[in-house]
């Protein structure tokens, strides 16, 4: 793995390269948000941990400028409670985020759970479809690509994950918890405890989803359809 580690706390930066090292990371640390920014474009990196409290440019700027020019998974390290800047982070397309203080082994298994949400799924049996198609929507599995009227959309890995959820539920309404807890176990994770009422990430990769079927056809603004009090559900009317 080649990790880009944006972070000026030169002792966190340090112990986490250790750690990563000791299990199969190769890890470039740099101080700043500018010159983050510029390697994380040169695309020599599997994934980049991105600190939100940089010097000369803050993790917020560095991952949208980023998002214009590169799909690099970015795993946001954030201050404990700062949901504000977690949620702007997911909009801006964030793959997934922790909380400082964290431990190296949780850091590791998020990690590879973003590169694994990367790489195309195997069909684990013959039953299970590789390509879904509902109302415009076609989603391929292996392939992971999504197309809405035949128009190619652009989503992170967990938006991907969602959306191939949603898909496979067509019709059916699904709790924002239960959304959590499937994708989880889509990229074998075991599931967490989920609070809807604190936790909206579900809500704003949501909305990105939506964003993207919109643009994709104007018919696409229709397709997730918010159950008030319940979910999401997905499918024509």
């Amino acid at each position: 793995m080649r990790i880009l580690l944006i972070e000026d706390d030169t002792r966190l930066a340090a112990h986490t390269a250790e750690y990563l090292a000791n299990h199969e990371a190769e890890v470039e640390i740099v101080s700043d948000g500018e010159r983050g920014l510029e390697r994380a474009r040169q695309g020599e990196h599997d994934l980049v941990l991105l600190d939100l409290m940089l010097p000369k440019l803050d993790g917020i700027e560095v991952c949208k400028q980023l998002r214009t020019t590169s799909n690099v998974p970015v795993i946001m390290l954030t201050a404990r409670g700062d949901e504000v800047d977690r949620v702007v982070g997911l909009e801006l397309g964030a793959d997934d985020y922790l909380a400082k203080p964290f431990s190296p082994r949780e850091l590791l298994a998020r990690i590879r759970a973003v590169l694994r949400r990367q790489q195309p799924k195997e069909t684990t049996a013959a039953t299970a479809p590789s390509e879904l198609k509902v109302g415009g929507l076609t989603i391929n599995r292996d392939r992971r690509t999504s197309d809405f009227m035949s128009v190619r959309m652009e989503l992170t890995a967990y938006q991907f994950d969602l959306l191939w959820i949603l898909a496979q539920s067509s019709g059916r309404v699904m709790g924002r918890a239960e959304l959590h807890n499937t994708v989880r176990e889509l990229r074998g994770e075991p599931p967490t405890e989920f609070d809807p009422a604190v936790d909206r990430s579900i809500d704003v990769h949501l909305s990105k989803i939506r964003a993207a079927l919109a643009s994709a056809h104007e018919d696409g603004a229709k397709l997730i359809q918010t159950v008030r009090g319940v979910g999401y559900v997905l499918g024509a009317e």
